[in-house]
């Protein structure tokens, strides 16, 4: 799922103006934004062809905080030529690592450890 030619032409004037030059144009971002939204991958797993995932991040990220996207997403919102119609889409960049105690399930009590405790 990428923009075609016609949906970007009518959105480019909603993006911001690039302030120096840029590594990734606002297209590939996009495109990238649409990608981690289908296949539901991290922004880690963005595959090389859409650049440093970390500066794609950090652009969409701006964007999102400035309404940039919303903007974006209400005027394709109209076009049919758009795969899926988007009421809202989450994108959430946390790992959260458990410990294996802090899952909650109750404690297995080992026969080792009450045998260990009988022969002394």
């Amino acid at each position: 799922m990428e923009l075609t030619d016609a949906q970007y032409e009518r959105i480019a004037p909603l993006l911001p103006t690039p302030r120096g030059s840029l590594t990734i144009p606002h297209r590939q971002a996009l495109n990238a934004l649409l990608y981690v939204g289908k296949e539901g991958c991290t922004w880690r797993g963005l595959p090389p062809r859409f650049g440093n995932w970390h500066t794609v991040y950090v652009r969409i990220n701006r964007w999102a905080k400035r309404g940039v996207l919303e903007r974006v997403w209400r005027e394709l919102q109209g076009d049919q030529g758009a795969a899926r119609h988007l009421e809202a889409l989450s994108l959430d960049s946390t790992i959260i690592k458990l410990h294996a105690a802090g899952s909650g399930a109750p404690r297995k009590r080992g026969a080792k450890r009450s045998a260990a405790r009988g022969a002394g």
